[in-house]
C-alpha cells in the first residue's frame, strides 16, 4: 500500500509540475538520459577527422568506431562492432576482465580502445582478443590476428611496421604488412609477465602499461614483473549457481611487493635485451616510462616504497648506469602524474607540488631547471598539448575556480598565460598532434556533454556533437524537473575552506511549503584523488541526486580535506590517520545544514561508495547522534586488508603506524554506532575484497547491532552487472525514502 500512494502522489505531482518524474528504472535504461555524447574522443594526427566511440541506440554499452570528417562536415561509422568475427558474443581473457575493470570500462563491450597510425591513415583496435586494421583511404578493415590466442594491450609501432601486445603473459609483435606474430619474451613461469603491468600499477598508479616503443620502432623497453614475493590471497567469488576459490597474489599493505625489472628489446630479436638497472633497493615502484624525443635515451620515473622520493632517471639506449636529472621528496607522500613531456631540443617539462600546488616547469636536458611556467595558489591538472614551435604549453586546471576545469595556454617562458575556454563548467579536451586544433568535451551541472572542434586559440570551428536537450532528447522529458544545484563554502580553523553542493527539495519555493523541514541524503565520498563538488554533468551520480531531490530530500555533498584540486596542503590532513580529518569535516557540513531551518536535524542520512562506504561507517561509529542512518556499499573496513601501493601512500608502513593503522579502521570505532546501517557488497569484489564486508558483519553480530544486508552474487566493486546496477541503487534510494519519508 505504500508503494501505490507513493506512486499516486507523485503522479499528482507531475500534473501540477508539467515534467516527468526520474525513476531509477529510467536512470540506467537505454537511451542513456545524458544524450549521444561521444567517448574516447581522439583528432588524427594529419587533423582531418576526429574520431570517437559511440555506444549504440539499441544497446548504450555496445561501442563502435565513428568519425567526424572536417572537411565534408559529415559523421559515419567507420566500423559496426557487431559485423565482425566475435563482436556479438565476447569472450574475455582473465587479464582483459581485470584490465577493463582497473580501467572503470567494465559495463562496455565492442570496440572499447583504439589508436591511430602516426601519419592517420590506419587505426588499430582489439575485438574480442583480436587485433584489426582500419585502413581509412580503402575503407576496409583486417584481421592482424585470428583466434591463436588472446592479444591485450595492443599498440601501433611509430612508423606502422609493426603491433606489439601482450599474449599469455609475454610481449609479442606482428607485422602489419603480414606474417605470423611471434614472441620476444619467453617466460612459463606463471609468476612472471613481461609487457604487463602489475596490479597495484593498474589499479592506483594508473599505469595501464608495461611497453613502449622507441620513436624510431627500433626498440621496445618492457618491464618484468615477478610477482612470487607477493604473498597468496586466497578468497571466494559466490556467483548465483557456483563459488570459485581464487588463489590470487594480493599486496596487502605491509607484504611484498612484485619485483620489477625493465630491458630494451629488439623487434626483430636480433639483438640480445639490454637490462636496465634500477637500483640495489629491489623494494621500488616503476611508475612511467618515456623515451627521449630523438630515441636516444629512456626516461625512468622511479618510487621508493614510502612513496616520499620520486626519481626521474636517464639511461642510453646503449644501457649502462642511469643518470638521476632530479628528485621530488614529501614528509607525506609524492603525487605521481602524466606530465613529463621531452622536447626535440633535449630540454624537458615536468610537473611538481613542491610549491605547495601542482604547477610546471622547464629544465635543460641534465637537469638543471630553466625556469617556472606556471606558479600560483591553484593548480595544473594536466598538459593537454605542447607546440614546440611557437614554444608554448597547453593545460587544464583551476585557476579560474576549484570547482571547474578550464583550458590555458602560456609560454615556456612563464609569460603570457592565457584562458583558451570560454564557458564556465568542465573542459575535456583532445588535441592534433600539432596543437593546431582541438576537441572540446564541455558539461556544466545541467548540461550533458557538448562536443566541438575548435582552433587552438579557442575559436569554434564546429560542434561535432550539439547534444542539446529538446524535444526527441532522451533527457528532455524530464529536464524541467531538474533542480538548480546551490554552491557553496564553508570557512573553517581546520586547513581550508570546505566547498559544497545542495540541491533542495522538489517544490521548496512553493509558498505552502515554506515551513515544512525535510531529511537530508548526504552522499560522501571524502577519499584521496578525487574531487565530488564539480560543476559538470555527472549522469550516475548527479541524476541519482536529482531523484532523491525530486522525493523530497535536500541533497548535501561536500568536499573534505584530503580530496584533490585543492592543493599538497589541502591533502596532507589524512596522512597516518584517515577517517579522522574527512569525518570532522563532514560533521561541520552537518553542523551548518542544522542551522538551516528547512532542514530537519533528526532525518539526516548518510550514503557512500567505497571510501565513501567506509567514511559512511567512520561517520555513523563516531557521530550516530547527528546521523539517523546510513547506506555503505563496498566499503574499506580494515586497511590492512587493502593494498600497499593506495594504503602505504596515505599510511605510511603498518611496521611504523601500527596505532594509526588500528586507529583507522572501522573496528575500534563500532561501539558508537547505534543508528541504521544498510550494509551492501558485490560478492566477487576484487578490489575492497568481501572479506571486508564479512569480518563488519561478524563485528556487528558480536556487538548486537543490527543492520541490514544485501549482497550481489558475481559482482565487482561496481556492481555493474545486467539489472544489478537498476537493484542496488533501487535498494539505495528506497532504503532513504522508507527510514525518512
Amino acid at each position: 500500500m505504500k508503494k501505490l500512494l507513493l506512486g499516486v502522489g507523485l503522479m499528482s505531482s507531475v500534473q501540477a509540475m508539467a515534467f516527468e518524474p526520474l525513476t531509477i528504472e529510467r536512470l540506467f535504461d537505454d537511451p542513456d538520459l545524458s544524450g549521444t555524447a561521444p567517448r574516447s574522443l581522439k583528432l588524427s594526427p594529419d587533423g582531418q577527422r576526429a574520431t570517437f566511440l559511440q555506444g549504440r541506440e539499441d544497446d548504450a554499452g555496445r561501442m563502435d568506431l565513428w568519425q567526424y570528417n572536417i572537411a565534408s562536415g559529415e559523421t559515419s561509422m567507420l566500423v559496426d562492432s557487431l559485423k565482425l568475427r566475435g563482436g556479438a558474443g565476447e569472450e574475455l581473457s582473465d587479464e582483459e576482465k581485470a584490465r577493463r575493470e582497473r580501467a572503470r570500462i567494465s559495463s562496455l563491450s565492442g570496440i572499447v580502445s583504439y589508436q591511430f597510425s602516426n601519419d592517420g591513415q590506419q587505426l588499430l583496435f582489439p575485438l574480442s582478443g583480436d587485433l584489426y586494421l582500419y585502413d581509412i583511404a580503402k575503407k576496409n578493415t583486417r584481421a592482424l590476428t585470428n583466434g591463436e590466442g588472446f592479444a591485450t594491450d595492443p599498440k601501433l609501432s611509430p612508423k606502422s611496421k609493426y603491433v606489439a601486445f601482450v599474449r599469455d603473459r609475454n610481449l609479442w609483435v606482428a607485422g602489419t604488412k603480414g606474417g605470423k606474430a611471434r614472441p620476444l619474451t619467453r617466460t612459463s613461469n606463471s609468476d612472471e609477465a613481461w609487457g604487463m603491468a602489475e596490479f597495484v600499477a593498474q589499479e592506483e598508479m594508473k599505469r595501464m602499461t608495461g611497453y613502449w616503443w622507441s620513436p624510431n620502432e627500433d626498440a621496445i623497453v618492457a618491464a618484468k614483473f615477478d610477482e612470487s614475493p607477493v604473498p597468496i590471497a586466497k578468497r571466494s567469488e559466490i556467483y548465483a549457481d557456483r563459488t570459485e576459490v581464487i588463489s590470487q597474489r594480493y599486496p596487502g599493505a605491509g607484504t611484498n611487493n612484485v619485483l620489477i625489472s625493465l630491458a630494451i628489446l629488439d623487434p626483430e630479436n636480433k639483438r640480445a635485451p639490454i637490462e636496465l638497472d634500477l637500483g640495489e633497493n629491489k623494494d621500488i615502484y616503476l611508475a612511467r616510462v618515456n623515451w627521449l624525443a630523438d630515441g636516444s635515451g629512456v626516461l625512468v620515473q622511479r618510487q621508493d616504497r614510502k612513496q616520499q622520493r620520486l626519481d626521474l632517471l636517464l639511461y642510453s639506449a646503449k644501457g649502462g648506469k642511469p643518470t638521476t636529472l632530479l628528485s621530488e621528496e614529501s614528509p607525506t607522500w609524492v603525487n605521481l602524474h602524466e606530465d613529463l613531456r621531452p622536447l626535440k631540443n633535449g630540454d624537458f617539462i615536468w610537473a611538481s607540488e613542491r610549491s605547495g600546488f601542482k604547477h610546471l616547469y622547464l629544465y635543460d636536458a641534465k637537469g638543471k631547471l630553466k625556469n617556472t611556467i606556471t606558479q600560483g595558489d591553484w593548480q595544473v591538472d594536466e598538459i593537454e598539448a605542447v607546440d614546440q614551435k611557437q614554444q608554448q604549453v597547453y593545460f587544464t586546471g583551476t585557476k579560474s575556480s576549484p570547482l571547474e576545469k578550464q583550458l590555458y595556454r602560456v609560454d615556456f617562458n612563464g609569460e603570457n598565460l592565457t584562458s583558451i575556454s570560454s564557458k564556465r563548467g568542465w573542459h575535456n579536451v583532445s588535441f592534433a598532434k600539432d596543437a593546431s586544433v582541438y576537441i572540446d568535451s564541455w558539461s556544466d551541472d545541467l548540461i550533458p556533454s557538448q562536443v566541438s572542434l575548435h582552433e587552438a586559440s579557442g575559436k569554434l570551428i564546429t560542434n561535432l556533437a550539439a547534444n542539446q536537450v529538446k524535444d526527441g532528447h532522451a533527457l528532455f522529458p524530464y529536464f524541467k524537473g531538474l533542480q538548480q544545484p546551490q554552491y557553496g563554502k564553508l570557512n573553517t580553523s581546520l586547513g581550508g575552506d570546505l566547498y559544497y553542493q545542495m540541491l533542495k527539495p522538489e517544490g521548496f519555493d512553493e509558498p505552502q511549503n515554506k515551513n515544512k523541514k525535510y531529511p537530508v541524503f548526504l552522499r560522501v565520498y571524502g577519499g584521496p584523488g578525487s574531487q565530488q563538488v564539480q560543476r559538470r554533468w555527472d549522469g550516475r551520480w548527479g541524476l541519482t541526486d536529482q531523484y532523491m531531490a525530486q522525493q523530497g530530500f535536500v541533497v548535501f555533498t561536500l568536499d573534505n580535506r584530503g580530496s584533490e584540486r585543492r592543493g599538497k596542503k589541502f591533502e596532507d590532513p589524512i596522512y597516518e590517520n584517515m577517517g579522522d580529518p574527512e569525518v570532522q569535516d563532514q560533521l561541520v557540513g552537518i553542523q551548518y545544514l542544522k542551522t538551516l531551518p528547512f532542514v530537519d536535524p533528526e532525518r539526516i542520512g548518510v550514503f557512500g561508495w567505497s571510501y565513501g562506504g567506509y567514511m559512511t561507517l567512520m561517520m555513523l561509529s563516531k557521530a550516530s547522534d547527528q546521523i539517523a542512518a546510513g547506506v555503505s556499499v563496498a566499503p574499506v573496513t580494515d586497511w590492512m586488508l587493502y593494498d600497499t601501493h593506495y594504503t602505504e601512500r596515505y599510511m605510511g608502513l603498518p611496521q611504523e603506524n601500527a596505532a594509526g593503522y588500528e586507529n583507522s579502521a572501522v573496528f575500534p570505532h563500532l561501539d558508537g554506532l547505534s543508528s541504521d546501517l544498510y550494509l551492501i557488497h558485490g560478492m566477487a569484489d576484487d578490489n575492497v575484497l568481501f572479506t571486508h564486508a564479512t569480518t563488519l558483519m561478524a563485528k556487528l553480530q558480536k556487538n548486537g547491532v543490527k543492520f541490514r544486508l544485501m549482497t550481489y552474487p558475481g559482482e565487482k566493486h561496481g556492481i555493474t552487472g545486467d539489472g544489478q546496477r537498476t537493484h542496488v541503487f533501487t535498494e539505495i534510494t528506497d532504503y532513504f525514502i522508507e527510514k525518512f519519508k
